[in-house]
């Protein structure tokens, strides 16, 4: 096994994960098999019980596993399934010593951070790096680590320690250390700056590690001079310092370290031989030349509660992404404070309430995701309202779905009180209802977690077609509220479907109105598993009705063969963008549907 080790310097966000998963793809493509742990130094135990505000969205893997979002790009990248221990952190680590000292494991000794916290992390690593993710027999060649955080952080220091004593313990050949930094430019002088990076790669040295490959972030390409500089006085090769500058997308990332022959340097240090020395990314360039290439804009409101932060939908973004790619559109996504939209905002904020109701009468299709607590609920269901009155393409995710259902009990059904027993615990018509296998008490991995079968109710409803006219599917969730079984009969004899149940037929899990021209709702979240290439069903249905193309694609879906998210069907278009050097027409033309 050989190990890549991604560490970042001066600064957080500069997008280790993202350079991570760029490795891990050119390692790939040039026919390795790769696999990847993230290490997330705060005490949690997992992501589950953490604000999207503070870190983005909670990532949900087939385990059940709630983990960092960078798993999320490890997994649309390599097109990979991880598990919920491909997610280190220091809860995890500090939990299993404890266990392990309170049962007599370690014989007396004194338990000390040295050297078992930093052997329980080696051990870690060393287990799970092992496991088969790509759906092939043995471990990978390859394992790509990224280290959360920034060198330097006090928390992080028995991780750095322990890949230290790491990286000795396997030998130089079988360990490469890419670190991240930042080369700043100074407005007022205009010059690309290099004491930042070098101040990061001392301490880094200082800690044990050195840096075998310099990634540097900047808004531009590195001047020569200062690649020369960085190389003097960090101790790197020329040929082996790279620079991350700003890309027009993110499908860029992994053409930028090709370009600079990134993956021959990697390559080396792990003495790697007989491997092709230049990546097969002919699709991947396709694509994303054809992203830059879109124009005819299709504007989908996303109305949430955590609008603030983009990285809070991550996972949906990149599947209207993947969707609109695939129809050949530019995405424009419009957010809307589900708050904004209430009657309380028209009177506490009148021009954000214009604002969010503009925006949401402007767009060609409507998607509330998923979320917690009660504020901007009332919001997200005249939401749903309006795309339902006004016949705008819908798609509720998790509370999508239960908000959907509870405006249709409210608007078609009468029950003017009729809520979820989430939001209001006394409710006489109680359309959405806690669920009994999770917990009132405990919040950390006590809902419906990961992936679960749904059974279509028979093949006539869209998202049945959208999945290939497949007898069931699945998919992952993450939720502890579900629609009130009790109140279907009321609500199908009103005109909504529940095409998707799962094996017991008491959990809702699609809802449709079939006399709408996309109205639909899961209690999954189909986001998770959308690929660059292969689409969400749910998500390229959505995208689809929103520039009139649903009619063609439904009808390729149960004719042709291409491949969506979960190995169903989907269409292509004989209007797609030509690239120059022609590469796209055997993708994207190759008369088994589109393949993006």
């Amino acid at each position: 096994m050989k190990y890549v080790l991604v560490t970042g310097g001066v600064v957080s966000g500069l997008g280790k994960g993202v350079t991570a998963s760029s490795i891990g793809l050119i390692l790939k493509a040039c026919g390795l098999r790769v696999t990847s742990i993230k290490i997330d130094p705060y005490l949690n135990t997992d992501a589950g019980t953490m604000s999207p505000f503070e870190h983005g969205e909670v990532f949900v893997l087939d385990d059940g596993g709630e983990v960092d979002l960078d798993l999320g790009n490890y997994e649309r990248f390599l097109d990979i399934t991880l598990t919920r221990d491909n997610n280190i952190t220091t809860g995890k680590i500090y939990q299993s010593v404890i266990d392990k000292e309170r049962k007599g494991d370690y014989l007396g000794q004194t338990v000390q951070v040295v050297p078992h916290v930093t052997d329980a992390i080696q051990e870690w690593i060393e287990r799970v790096a092992i496991i088969p993710v790509d759906g092939e027999e043995g471990p990978a060649d390859v394992c790509v680590i990224e280290l959360g955080g920034t060198i330097g952080d006090i928390e992080s220091m028995p991780f750095i320690e322990a890949l230290g004593q790491f990286s000795y313990r396997v030998g130089a050949g079988n360990f490469c250390l890419v670190h991240v930094s930042l080369v700043p430019v100074l407005s007022v002088v205009g010059e690309q700056k290099t004491k930042p990076t070098q101040h990061s790669v001392r301490g880094l040295r200082s800690l044990g590690l050195t840096p075998n490959i310099l990634a540097c972030r900047s808004t531009t390409e590195l001047d020569g001079n200062v690649k020369e500089k960085l190389s003097r006085f960090c101790h790197v090769p020329l040929e082996n310092i790279i620079t991350l500058y700003d890309v027009t997308n993110i499908w860029r990332v992994p053409l930028l370290l090709q370009d600079q022959k990134a993956h021959e340097a990697i390559l080396k240090s792990l003495n790697f031989k007989g491997y092709a020395l230049k990546p097969v990314l002919g699709e991947w360039t396709s694509r994303a030349d054809l992203c830059d290439m879109l124009h005819d804009p299709v504007r989908i409101a996303m109305v949430g509660k955590y609008t603030g932060l983009k990285d809070s939908y991550l996972s949906v973004l990149k599947a209207l992404l993947h969707a609109s790619v695939a129809c050949y559109r530019k995405l424009c996504v419009d957010w809307v404070p589900a708050s904004d939209l209430e009657d309380a905002a028209k009177k506490e904020n009148p021009n954000a309430y214009k604002s969010a109701w503009n925006l949401l009468k402007g767009a060609d299709a409507v998607l509330v995701p998923g979320g917690f607590g009660d504020r901007g609920v009332e919001g997200k269901i005249l939401a749903a309202k309006y795309a339902r009155e006004n016949r705008i393409p819908y798609l509720g995710i998790c509370l999508g779905m239960q908000i959907s259902v509870i405006e249709f009990a409210r608007s078609v059904l009468g029950l003017q009180d009729a809520n979820s027993t989430e939001f209001d615990p006394n409710t006489q018509n109680p359309c959405v209802i806690f669920m009994p296998e999770g917990s009132k008490t405990h919040m950390g991995g006590t809902m419906r977690l990961g992936s679960r079968r749904t059974y279509f109710q028979g093949m006539s409803s869209k998202s049945a077609k959208l999945y290939g006219n497949r007898s069931f599917i699945d998919e992952r969730h993450r939720h502890r509220y579900e629609v009130n079984p009790d109140m279907v009969p009321r609500l199908e004899e009103a005109g909504l479907s529940f095409a998707g149940k799962d094996e017991t037929g008491c959990r809702m899990e699609i809802v449709e109105l079939p006399s709408h021209p996309y109205f639909v709702g899961v209690q999954f979240h189909p986001e998770f598993k959308s690929r660059p290439g292969k689409p969400s069903a749910l998500f390229l249905g959505l995208v689809a009705a929103a520039c009139s193309q649903l009619d063609a694609v439904l009808k390729k879906c149960t004719t042709k063969t291409c491949k969506l998210s979960n190995g169903t069907t989907s269409a292509h278009y004989e209007n797609a963008p030509k690239v120059a050097n022609g590469s796209l027409d055997s993708i994207y033309y190759n008369g088994n549907g589109l393949h993006v």
